[in-house]
C-alpha cells in the first residue's frame, strides 16, 4: 500500500480526529477536575479561615479579660500602696514627735547635769 491510496488517508484522518477528540476530552475532564478541586480547596480554606478567625476572636476575648483582671489588680495594689504610704507617713510623724520629745528631755537632762556639776564641783 502506498501513501496515495484513499483508504490510508482516510485512516490517517480518522486517527487524527480520534486523537484530537481524545485529547479534547482529556483536557476538558482535567479542567473540570481542577475546577472542582479548586472549589473544594477554596471551601476548605474558607472553613479553616473561619475556624482561625473564631480562635483568634476567642483569644482576643481572653486577652481582654486578662487585661481587665490586671487593671483591677493594679488598682487594688495602687490602693494598698497608697494606704501603706499614708500609714508610713503617720508613723513617720509619730516617730518624729517621739524623737522630738526624747531630744527635749535629753536637753533638759543635759542642763540639769550641767547645773549639778557646777553646784558640786564649782566648774563654770
Amino acid at each position: 500500500m502506498q501513501m496515495n491510496e484513499p483508504q490510508i488517508w482516510t485512516l490517517i484522518g480518522v486517527f487524527t480526529a480520534f486523537m484530537l477528540g481524545s485529547l479534547t476530552l482529556l483536557i476538558r475532564q482535567n479542567d473540570r477536575m481542577i475546577t472542582s478541586l479548586r472549589g473544594e480547596l477554596s471551601a476548605r480554606f474558607e472553613g479553616l479561615h473561619e475556624k482561625f478567625e473564631a480562635k483568634f476572636e476567642s483569644m482576643d476575648a481572653k486577652f481582654e479579660s486578662m487585661d481587665a483582671r490586671f487593671e483591677s489588680m493594679d488598682a487594688k495594689f495602687e490602693a494598698k500602696f497608697d494606704a501603706m504610704d499614708a500609714k508610713m507617713a503617720g508613723m513617720d510623724a509619730k516617730l518624729d514627735a517621739r524623737l522630738g520629745t526624747i531630744d527635749r528631755r535629753l536637753e533638759d537632762l543635759d542642763k540639769e547635769v550641767a547645773n549639778l556639776a557646777t553646784r558640786f564641783w564649782g566648774s563654770r
